[in-house]
């Protein structure tokens, strides 16, 4: 998806600037001719980076310098100050880096550094090829990891998804609403996997992994022979279990497919009941309102999101969606689906035309336990990814790995933490024994409203509010036996990125 929300505005970098007007930690926004330029004077030294985050074209003259690096306020995108380099996802793309000079006490911004090639690597310590097994987050920024980090063995994706690897969050928000162009929802364009040697081999089915002969069976019969793995197969949506729950007018939500597949149902439809009030209800919610459908949320908690955010947060998504016509029943689940209704566990009988789920996903863990690899409710990995075989590397929804804040294993089902374990995995795939300590962030968005969310709180025994939910202005810390596991913040994107800052230096 591209959006561009730092036109060029400021003064012209390549004309000077009094040194004099940068404090040691401060930030300029600038250009260089039409294009926008962010300045950092950062412990003395001066970078001149792009100011647009390549992800979805946040400001990043509003995010945070820490160290050599500065985040983006949107989405927590991190770039190196000195390289430009795309250095944690969701941003794939590397900013422009200038070149900075002092002369006479004024900053000059000179001409744009050339883009760096891949390092070289001796090919005599890398797996002579790599498999990715998966179509989502994590595969994607494997694979193209493994190509910047100077990689040049083969490369194969098999993906049981009949499309490339899309921007998969967009498909429960703007793609469904239909405010995203399609061409946003690829994160590659096409052409991108040949131009990089990346065999992406779509509507494949893998039957069987063999650790110890380092092979994986394919549901055509054919066999692939592997020098290291990575699993990133992801999750699959819960299914209802009831009476109609099969019907062809009942979806979930995961791929593009079944996105389109909703799509088209509901350019037919008048009133859709959705189960669940998790996120990806909430989202399917907001969308299908914006295509003008009477929308009923059916969920057995007493306020939505409460489990995850607190109940001051949970209220105010709740008044967002009734504020814009969305209908709760809540303290009630789903016991029938006909063509025309669904029945509650109260009695009552809500009129549908359509029906979609989103009561939670299930980890894709089969081809692990079939394997012998060792599973507990996830696949099990240590710090730097890799499963209990050797060769073998998991990352994304089905990755239980050691927490160092919390000192226990979690597995998140957040699309950052998933690019962002990719990353991780396919550099220690490399040899380069990086260790996945990156804090987990996930962001929400309810119509023009966005929450964001970092750190990880599976329970919490206080919640801490300043400012004013109803408002859309707030911070909301949940804790745990004293200790601070998770912020969320609507409106303080800054707070934001200071809290996630701030965990990263317990």
């Amino acid at each position: 998806m591209a959006e561009n929300s730092s036109q060029p505005s400021g003064p012209d970098l390549s004309e000077g600037i009094p040194l004099e007007q940068m404090a040691d930690g401060g930030t300029l926004l600038g250009r260089v001719g039409e294009e926008p330029v962010l300045l950092v004077r950062q412990a003395g030294d001066l970078f001149a980076i792009g100011a647009t985050c390549t992800h979805y074209g946040g400001p990043l003259a509003e995010g945070l310098v820490v160290g050599e690096t500065v985040r983006c306020p949107w989405h927590h995108a991190c770039f190196s100050l000195r390289t430009g380099q795309a250095l944690r996802a969701p941003a794939l793309n590397d900013v422009k880096c200038w070149r900075v000079e002092q002369q006479a006490g004024k900053v000059f911004v000179r001409d744009a550094f050339p883009a760096a090639a891949p390092p070289k690597v001796a090919a005599s310590e890398l797996p002579a090829s790599v498999i990715i097994i998966g179509g989502g987050a994590a595969a994607q920024t494997a694979a193209e990891t493994l190509r910047r980090e100077g990689y040049t063995g083969p490369v194969t994706i098999l993906s049981a998804d009949s499309s490339p690897p899309c921007d998969r969050p967009n498909l429960s928000k703007d793609y469904l609403a239909g405010t995203a162009q399609p061409d946003w929802i690829p994160l590659r364009p096409a052409e991108f996997y040949a131009e990089n040697s990346i065999n992406l081999k779509l509507n494949t089915r893998v039957a069987a992994i063999d650790p110890a002969a380092h092979t994986i069976s394919l549901s055509n019969g054919s066999q692939l022979l592997y020098g290291a793995l990575l699993l990133a197969t992801g999750a699959e949506p819960i299914r209802l279990d009831v009476p109609g729950a099969n019907l062809p007018h009942v979806h979930v939500l995961r791929t593009l497919a079944d996105s389109d597949a909703l799509i088209t149902a509901a350019a037919g439809a008048q009133r859709c009941a959705v189960v669940g009030a998790s996120f990806i209800g909430l989202e399917v919610s907001a969308s299908l309102r914006s295509r003008g459908l009477e929308v009923h949320v059916v969920a057995p908690e007493e306020r939505p999101l409460e489990r995850i955010m607190g109940a001051a947060l949970g209220d105010m998504v709740r008044a967002i969606h009734e504020s814009h016509g969305v209908i709760f029943h809540l303290g009630a689940t789903v016991s029938a689906i006909t063509s025309t209704a669904v029945t509650l566990s109260t009695g009552q009988n809500l009129d549908a035309d359509l029906v979609v789920v989103g009561i939670g996903v299930r980890p894709e863990v089969t081809l692990a336990q079939q394997a012998g690899l060792a599973v507990d409710r996830g696949v099990t990995v240590d710090e730097f990814l890799q499963t209990s075989a050797p060769d073998i590397y998991a990352a994304g929804d089905i990755a239980r790995w050691p927490d160092w804040r919390s000192g226990q294993r979690i597995r998140v089902e957040h699309w950052v933490v998933a690019e962002r374990q990719g990353q991780v995995a396919a550099k220690n795939i490399l040899g380069q024994r990086e260790r996945f300590d990156a804090v987990p962030f996930f962001w929400s968005q309810h119509y023009d409203t966005a929450i964001s969310y970092v750190g990880h709180a599976e329970q919490f025994d206080r919640v801490e509010v300043q400012g004013d939910p109803s408002a859309h202005d707030c911070s909301v810390s949940l804790w745990h036996n004293g200790k601070k596991l998770a912020v969320a913040t609507v409106g303080r994107d800054l707070e934001s990125l200071r809290a996630e800052a701030s965990f990263e230096q317990e």
